[in-house]
């Protein structure tokens, strides 16, 4: 690979994506909203151009920034509005997504890329099993995942007709230095910081979690080598109850603090661990997280208290 496009790339797993690429000398095209700035973000700027534009103006966009893109190996689609918080509710942007991204594999095949690469979600699975359960009701965060498992299958029934490679992964639960959206590990950190009370289901959910840049590092290597019409889930391959990850989050950040499990309510569906295996991943492409959870968590809090 040697010269790579990136939706998103402004975003939390973007930075981290466009600093590994352009560590491996590969060249990115970054698609950006005009109030972020990736060059500041990104130690290595040499080979990084910026083309301001959002999803929406995809398709839109003039012949002269098209000439940029022209000669990409590799697209990979990060950008997804109302990943996190309540708009994962609000089905007119994720049904915006699911164009959007439908779009991006459009403008993947006048590019001349040879490979899409999209990032989905567990929650397409936990989309699935809710879906498909007798007297279940699902709650309405799972808008956002079944936006993604339409965008995921009808992106890859688009690459075929485009001549396009297709691969997809599924990442569990990102986190990391940069993270500033209402995920989980954020959340909770700033909840230590405010001296706030720490309650939780009972965190009995199969859970897992993985470091922002092995995510990174993951994507760069489904772009080089992972299998056409694939999808990967991408986690750590320690996936165990949520309640096992927060004890060893309190052990490593606020041991003094008491951690109060079943306050708080959980309604969503419990996803074998099977589900979370990596196996794929790991052989097609070499993979393995680099970056353990206590080590990962202590230098995101370490961040995020510099930040507040």
């Amino acid at each position: 690979m040697k010269k790579a496009i990136i939706t998103g790339a402004g975003g939390f797993i973007g930075r981290a994506l466009t600093a590994e690429l352009l560590a491996h000398d590969v060249e990115v095209i970054a698609l950006d909203r005009a109030e972020m700035d990736i060059a500041k973000r990104s130690p290595n700027s040499d080979g990084l151009h910026i083309v301001e534009c959002d999803l929406s103006r995809l398709l839109s966009l003039n012949e002269t920034d098209r000439e940029l893109f022209v000669g990409a190996d590799v697209f990979y689609h990060l950008g997804w509005a109302g990943s996190a918080g309540d708009v994962r509710a609000d089905y007119t942007i994720q049904l915006r997504n699911v164009q959007w991204s439908l779009d991006a594999m459009n403008f993947a095949r006048e590019s001349g890329c040879a490979r899409f690469v999209g990032a989905g979600s567990i929650m397409e699975k936990e989309s699935g099993f809710v879906g498909n359960a007798q007297s279940v009701k699902p709650g309405v965060a799972y808008i956002y995942g079944t936006a993604k498992l339409a965008a995921h299958y009808m992106t890859k029934s688009l690459a075929t007709r485009c001549g396009i490679d297709h691969v997809w992964a599924m990442i569990t639960n990102a986190y990391g230095v940069g993270e500033s959206s209402p995920r989980f590990i954020n959340t909770t950190i700033r909840k230590i910081l405010a001296e706030e009370p720490l309650e939780f289901t009972s965190g009995t959910q199969n859970y897992d979690f993985v470091y922002v840049n092995d995510i990174a590092k993951a994507f760069r290597l489904l772009g080089e080598t992972g299998k056409p019409f694939c999808q990967y889930m991408l986690g750590s391959g320690g996936a165990k109850p949520l309640r096992q990850f927060i004890e060893e989050l309190g052990q490593t950040l606020a041991p003094e603090r008491p951690l109060y499990f079943g306050n708080v309510p959980y309604t969503g569906v419990n996803l074998p661990l099977e589900e979370f295996a990596i196996d794929d991943l790991v052989q097609d492409t070499g993979w393995s997280a680099e970056v353990p959870f206590a080590k990962g968590v202590r230098m995101t809090y370490d961040w995020i208290k510099r930040s507040v």
